[in-house]
């Protein structure tokens, strides 16, 4: 079962509607959506290697706009939209740790965090609520994404061949990969430490979302 639905997938990954939902994988995650784009992404590079860092490029620039989307929410919507979104994305706990970091270290800590599993949405709904300045939210988007997502274009156009031979040979084993790496992303969420000593201990701390503010 799990062969055919591969071979389905890889399918889908080269219909010829498969880049526009590519990007609205991207745009609506950075702001709502609960499942990342990047399976997607990958799936889509290892059928069409030569085509990897288009598709990378597509899914930036579709996260930066959905970014901004998230922004909105936090910025203007937060007391309505933003706290139900959160709660229903189980990152309501997490919320005051990451206003506190982007207080705290501002737009760098914003770019590292951007790059790693943790919830992209999360940061987004965040810098809006805090008042991030827009261009340095804009650009922080933008080299963050790219990097999520160059990543795996890159690889898989410089490795996609002896990469889809892997797959096609050892599909449970990079099944069970993938659910590590899912997994690690989730747990990435409590890991918004990283920075000062004192201001990760004020921002672990942090349990109120206006506090941190």
């Amino acid at each position: 079962m799990l062969r055919r639905l591969y071979d389905w997938t890889m399918a889908k990954a080269v219909h010829r509607q498969a880049e526009w939902w590519l990007a609205l994988f991207a745009f609506v995650e950075a702001s709502f959506f609960p499942i990342p784009p990047h399976p997607l992404l990958g799936i889509m590079c290892l059928a069409e290697p030569r085509k990897a860092i288009r598709f990378a490029v597509i899914a930036t620039l579709a996260s930066v706009a959905g970014g901004m989307l998230g922004y909105a929410i936090g910025h203007f919507l937060y007391d309505t939209v933003g706290t139900q979104l959160l709660a229903w994305l189980g990152l309501t706990q997490s919320f005051p740790k990451a206003a506190c970091y982007l207080n705290e270290y501002g737009f760098w800590i914003f770019v590292a965090k951007g790059a790693t599993p943790i919830p992209f949405k999360l940061l987004t709904i965040t810098a809006g609520f805090i008042g991030m300045d827009l261009l340095r939210f804009i650009a922080g988007s933008i080299i963050s994404r790219s990097i999520s997502f160059l990543f795996v274009g890159i690889l898989f156009r410089l490795f996609g061949a002896p990469i889809k031979a892997f797959i096609d040979k050892y599909l449970g084993l990079a099944t069970a990969g993938f659910v590590v790496l899912v997994l690690a992303g989730f747990a990435a969420i409590t890991l918004l430490g990283g920075g000062p000593k004192e201001g990760g201990h004020k921002c672990e701390a942090a349990a109120s979302a206006e506090a941190a503010r």
